[in-house]
């Protein structure tokens, strides 16, 4: 009967955030609401993932943050000490990084920093911040904002230059954006420079800021372009080079992976 309570109020919470968000959105005020959990759940993700950042109230971000909550529940959280160390604190772990426990995870964003506003898309920087929830764009957007004011209205984040920020509802402490390089024709020694200072500046902000075990997702692979088996290649030489020349100053890295492929590169290299 406990169960069943709890998974009655996580209908309620996912019922009470679908219309919210619709009411909340000029485009989708009138979509009619699917009866099925799952199509619901896709429904809410998608009109998290278009909303531009801007205020919500109080209490929809209460249950919002409620239902994320209990949805990281559900899927399990993963902490470091369920993730085996192979050598000299290196671990690669294949799943979902959002259900990762440690200091930081490690994003590839893209250069605006807002997130991907693609319904639904696979990418991690969609995972991230639809399981983070609403405030991490939010806080994305504060920080560009300030930069902006800085650097001029068109400024976007360079390649390589990390951003730091909360994790609101991730198990992780903190999120490091990154705008990993991009390979439009082929592979270059500037853009392979570009990929080893990914590694390299995102450790150097664990360092400054306390975070003693990090994530890394992979890179630039994907809709980048990069090289996977290169790619690995850059990121285990570049940290464990970082690590050998600054020792104690971060005491995990995990290689996060999604695809059999990529836990078959880096199993090989390391």
């Amino acid at each position: 009967m406990k169960a069943m309570s709890k998974n009655t109020k996580q209908e309620e919470r996912l019922d009470y955030l679908v219309e919210e968000f619709k009411a909340d959105s000029d485009e989708y005020k009138e979509l009619q609401t699917p009866n099925s959990t799952e199509d619901k759940r896709r429904i809410l993700r998608s009109l998290m993932n278009i909303r531009m950042p801007k205020e919500l109230s109080s209490e929809v971000m209460k249950v919002q943050d409620e239902y994320l909550t209990e949805r990281l529940a559900e899927k399990g959280v993963v902490n470091l000490s369920d993730i085996p160390v192979i050598r000299d604190g290196l671990s690669i772990w294949q799943g979902d990084i959002t259900r990762l426990s440690v200091d930081a995870i490690v994003n590839a964003a893209n250069s605006q920093m807002l997130g991907c506003f693609v319904p639904m898309h696979t990418c991690i920087d969609n995972c991230i911040h639809t399981f983070a929830g609403v405030q991490l764009r939010a806080e994305c957007n504060r920080q560009m904002n300030e930069l902006r004011i800085r650097y001029g209205r068109d400024y976007e984040q360079p390649t390589a230059v990390p951003m730091l920020t909360e994790a609101y509802n991730l198990p992780a402490k903190k999120v490091i954006h990154i705008v990993g390089p991009i390979v439009q024709y082929k592979l270059t020694p500037e853009l392979e420079k570009d990929l080893e200072n990914c590694y390299r500046n995102t450790l150097d902000m664990c360092a400054e800021n306390g975070l003693k075990s990090v994530a890394f997702c992979c890179i630039s692979t994907g809709v980048f372009h990069f090289p996977n088996k290169k790619a690995a290649e850059i990121a285990v030489k570049t940290v464990s080079e970082w690590l050998r020349d600054n020792p104690g100053k971060v005491e995990r890295v995990i290689f996060n992976v999604f695809k059999d492929e990529d836990k078959a590169i880096y199993e090989k290299i390391i």
